[in-house]
């Protein structure tokens, strides 16, 4: 990997880490079509660069949400369920899953057909409460379970989390904020436990490569929260469907 690469990474982490895309998915994509070598760092990098996209959110959410304790506790209970499934499959997730160009392309054909599903029936008149530290424990341990599917890369966590709050009954905006706080404990937990198990073996050359990919996907994710806040007050998620589709349909047929 070059430092080009891990620019070109960063940019696509920033644009596509919480739009309803998956931003693993498409890093998977990426580094394939800029025919970077399948390796142990690479797989890691894929896991650490979320947290450029994550301090975006500490920037944007810190004061108003993680000062607030009631918030908290709801993200603590909605991080469980995929602490506990990252936890266990770790070995499958690293070494199976993020190496894996057909589960990638697939889960993006079905999750495109399912959001596309989900939008031509969901009633956007049955929501729940607007305001974060109104929802219930329950309702967090659901969406935390939602959450735990986006271990198979090409889901999207954004995606399983926000559709799961609106099966739920959540306000679209209401899920889709809490879907963005609850990257921060999620990401930066994987990111934490996959360094501990192989950052040693990283050289300083590597840990570079990680500062400007981290750099970048911080930067960019800024504008792509702001972008996705005020295009879900209008639109529908559909779009994101039809877009994962076509790139499922003509990345198969080039990889």
């Amino acid at each position: 990997m070059t430092f080009i690469h891990a620019v070109i990474l960063g940019i696509v982490e920033g644009l596509t880490e919480f739009l309803p895309v998956s931003s693993t998915g498409h890093l998977i994509l990426a580094s394939r079509l800029l025919k970077i070598s399948s390796t142990a760092f690479l797989s890691s990098f894929d896991i650490a660069i979320q947290v450029g996209a994550i301090l975006a959110v500490l920037v944007l959410y810190g004061k108003s949400a993680f000062m607030n304790f009631k918030v908290l506790k709801r993200l603590c209970v909605a991080f469980l369920p995929t602490a506990v499934v990252g936890f266990l499959l770790y070995k499958l997730i690293k070494h199976v899953f993020l190496d894996s160009i057909p589960v990638v392309l697939g889960s993006l054909f079905l999750g495109g057909l399912f959001l596309i599903i989900f939008e031509r029936f969901y009633d956007a008149r049955k929501t729940g409460s607007a305001e974060l530290e109104n929802i219930s424990y329950q309702h967090c341990f659901f969406i935390g379970l939602f959450q735990s599917l986006a271990v198979i890369p090409g889901v999207s966590r954004s995606a399983a989390t926000i559709i799961g709050g609106l099966m739920l009954g959540l306000d679209r905006k209401v899920i889709v904020e809490f879907s963005f706080l609850l990257a921060v404990p999620t990401i930066l937990a994987a990111t934490a436990y996959d360094l501990l198990r192989s950052g040693n073996a990283f050289s300083d050359s590597q840990f570079g490569l990680l500062t400007a990919g981290f750099a970048v996907s911080f930067v960019v994710a800024i504008g792509a929260i702001k972008f996705f806040i005020r295009f879900v007050k209008k639109f529908s998620f559909t779009l994101f469907g039809v877009y994962r589709i076509a790139l499922a349909a003509i990345l198969s047929l080039s990889l």
